[in-house]
């Protein structure tokens, strides 16, 4: 009879166990944004953490090979992480996933009477005619970095994170208004894509650079 209990009791001290460690509410900001998160000390060596940045929504034009564009931006991410500290001390490595929403669009409006994609000049055109660019990164990415604090401990806490969520965007555009019908558009579209994927195309990643205030309880 005593035999059956030994397993669930083990369960019952494992947990006791995990909640003996102080958890802690921390607040970041610096890249990507502000945020809120909490962070749960496994033990000296480990803390699980999860937390939430944002920088909102943002618009800002912007010129691309020659193209003047309306920009709007969303950029806000949550992110899964585990801290491992190999000293013991406050200085960590960190790796988990990042569950985001970076995008943005570009508009190229026609209002002006002419744009230019591609090769192409195209003229006679109204604010109803132009491209628009969608800007993604993918919604699931890696993330990987180092960083100081939210090891085991009490009271007012200080942190600092450097990494990056590892992904790369991806871009897309399409024609409205009487542009849709033009013969040549498609092709001249993906030579702008050509030349912007060389600048934004590139980025491989999406940078963190933020100080965290934080109280354990």
């Amino acid at each position: 009879m005593i035999q059956d209990f030994r397993f669930p009791l083990s369960l019952v001290l494992a947990a006791l166990a995990f909640q003996a460690q102080a958890g802690e509410v921390y607040a970041p900001i610096g890249i990507p944004g502000i945020g809120i998160g909490y962070a749960q000390p496994v033990n000296s060596m480990f803390t699980l953490r999860a937390d939430f940045m944002t920088l909102g929504s943002r618009s800002k034009d912007t010129t691309e090979d020659g193209i003047t564009y309306q920009g709007r931006y969303k950029l806000q991410r949550t992110a899964l992480l585990v801290d491992l500290f190999p000293m013991a001390g406050s200085f960590r490595f960190t790796a988990g996933a990042v569950l985001s929403t970076y995008k943005g669009t570009l508009d190229a409006s026609g209002a002006s009477g002419t744009i230019t994609i591609g090769d192409t000049t195209y003229t006679g055109l109204s604010a109803a005619d132009g491209m628009n660019v969608e800007i993604k990164f993918p919604s699931t990415t890696p993330y990987l970095g180092i960083g100081w604090g939210h090891q085991a401990g009490s009271g007012l806490r200080f942190s600092f994170d450097i990494g990056a969520a590892i992904g790369r965007a991806k871009l897309t555009a399409s024609p409205r208004g009487q542009l849709a019908s033009e013969p040549t558009i498609q092709a001249d579209i993906d030579k702008e894509l050509a030349e912007l994927r060389d600048g934004v195309g590139k980025v491989r990643a999406i940078p963190q650079l933020s100080f965290g205030i934080g109280y354990s309880f």
